[in-house]
């Protein structure tokens, strides 16, 4: 009996810490998926983790990431549709979808990505020779990738492979030729920014015509308006001037003698005169108790 759980234990301990392609048994984690080839021929594949068995020194296990993988492609130069060289630099998502056909088709990751970058390269030039360099750069550029990921997508299929995704991390002119772009672009904003200042000179010029002929208006209708109020005040005021000289004429030019001596005699004023002047009408009757007109 002794023997027997002993020899049991043997085996699960050959089982767990022999796993090579020379054992019985295999495993494959989560991250992996494989396939299993007599002779190299392929006879069966396993997609789910955990532990597996195999004929001994005869069957070969070649294993695949399950995980989705990235790499960016060789950076080329693409001729746009307005004959503008293009830099662009893609990269790619993909995973094993068919491990069978994988294997028959590239076998290997390495030689996976140069087959997937030969036909993004192609793809993507056939795209971009249809579209114009400013297409290519500004918004547009989403659904031109997705069209480039669906022909990829749809060739690659053919070595077992899913493509997620095609994308461009950067697009932009040759080196050589991007001084002479930019001076370009600079000429051009220049020429933008001079129609718009120009174009707002002249509407600010519109506005101050504007308001200089509203101000004239209005001065005009003022200066109309004080001139009228003046000429009625000056026709009232002589209307009262005229009514007070018909009442008491005596005493109005009595007032307007005084009024006169006020602005013409102050302190220290000489004056020389002759005594029967208009001035001294009043003055020469200072004694008198009353003024003219009884007052």
């Amino acid at each position: 009996m002794k023997a027997k759980i002993a020899f049991l234990v043997a085996v699960v301990v050959l089982l767990l810490t022999v796993v090579d392609d020379t054992s019985a048994v295999f495993v494959v984690d989560e991250t992996e998926q494989a396939i299993v080839t007599q002779f190299g021929e392929y006879r069966r594949e396993v997609v789910q983790p955990g532990l597996y068995f195999k004929t001994p020194f005869i069957q070969t296990i070649h294993r695949m990431d399950r995980r989705i993988l990235a790499h960016d492609t060789p950076v080329n130069d693409y001729l746009t549709l307005d004959k503008k060289k293009l830099v662009a630099d893609p990269v790619v998502r993909w995973k094993v979808a068919n491990p069978k056909q994988f294997y028959i088709s590239v076998a290997t990751e390495s030689r996976a990505r140069r087959a997937i970058d030969d036909i993004v390269k192609g793809e993507l030039r056939d795209v971009i020779s249809r579209q114009n360099f400013g297409t290519i750069i500004g918004n547009a550029r989403e659904p031109l990738m997705a069209e480039v990921a669906d022909r990829v997508r749809t060739k690659a299929a053919d070595y077992g492979v899913h493509i997620v995704d095609v994308r461009i991390k950067r697009a932009d002119l040759p080196v050589q030729v991007q001084e002479s772009v930019f001076a370009r672009m600079r000429a051009e904003r220049d020429r933008e920014s001079k129609r718009y200042r120009s174009e707002g000179e002249e509407e600010a010029a519109q506005v101050r015509a504007e308001t200089d002929k509203t101000v004239t208006i209005k001065l005009a209708a003022a200066y109309e308006k004080a001139q009228r109020l003046r000429g009625e005040g000056e026709a009232e005021s002589s209307a009262v001037y005229a009514e007070a000289y018909g009442s008491d004429t005596e005493f109005y030019e009595f007032t307007k003698s005084l009024l006169l001596y006020e602005q013409s005699i102050g302190p220290g004023t000489e004056l020389v005169l002759s005594s029967d002047g208009e001035l001294f009408k009043y003055l020469s009757n200072a004694g008198r108790a009353t003024a003219p007109g009884g007052r």
